[in-house]
């Protein structure tokens, strides 16, 4: 096996272009699949992320993987379940030598035609936060460039799926932070209404917003809106 530099290079350059969307982390998972799949010449790729203490597939491309992802999945035994324990790149030449270790995936892998695997970790640091499954028609070693470009190209797709975490998180927070101001500026408009048509301090007006909401069962904002755009007087 050699892996294309050509490919490689349209890799990287349509992950650089991703890098200025608004993209998901599943999209980044995509371009992971793709790119491992094309750089390599593989016959598929599957990846996978732990939940709940297990290995599950949320990716994989080639139908004639998919039941050996489904495999691994079921069993917990594989390339990939070890790549992610261990931190490790497991590579395997020839799937025939392994039916002692893993005989289900072996089987399994062995009629949809695959003679040789690799599990890839991926990692944050030190953090595992998943594994790729590399599958290839032909057996023999895995090259130590294949294996090399194989993890660049694993780490540089955990970056992008840890950025778009991050700006998710960060969306979801100023969306927070927003409607919590605009929570706050109506409760005071709302008092302003109370205090100006009650002769009353903007205290007593929050403490009349305050009981009409407990006991009509509703939010301050809902009392509060509707005493500034519809009328309302408690």
């Amino acid at each position: 096996m050699s892996y294309d530099s050509s490919a490689l290079i349209a890799s990287l350059v349509r992950f650089a272009r991703l890098l200025m969307t608004e993209y998901e982390p599943d999209e980044a998972l995509d371009e992971l699949v793709a790119a491992e799949t094309e750089v390599l010449g593989l016959s598929g790729v599957g990846v996978a992320m732990p939940s709940h203490g297990r290995m599950h597939m949320v990716k994989s491309s080639g139908e004639r993987v998919l039941a050996a992802e489904r495999c691994q999945e079921l069993r917990q035994q594989g390339p990939c379940v070890d790549a992610h324990r261990s931190g490790e790149v497991v590579a395997v030449g020839n799937i025939a030598h392994l039916s002692m270790r893993w005989p289900q995936y072996a089987e399994t892998v062995r009629r949809a035609r695959i003679a040789a695997v690799a599990g890839i970790p991926m990692r944050l640091r030190d953090n595992p936060i998943g594994a790729i499954d590399l599958y290839g028609e032909q057996a023999g070693n895995w090259s130590e460039p294949d294996l090399e470009v194989a993890q660049m190209l694993a780490d540089t797709a955990v970056g992008y799926v840890v950025n778009a975490d991050r700006r998710q998180r960060q969306h979801r927070l100023t969306e927070q932070l927003q409607a919590a101001l605009e929570s706050r500026v109506i409760i005071e408009q709302a008092k302003g209404v109370l205090a100006n048509a009650y002769g009353i301090t903007p205290d007593e007006a929050f403490a009349l917003i305050r009981r009409h909401a407990r006991t009509s069962q509703l939010r301050l904002q809902a009392v509060a809106r509707a005493i500034v755009e519809s009328g309302l007087r408690v």
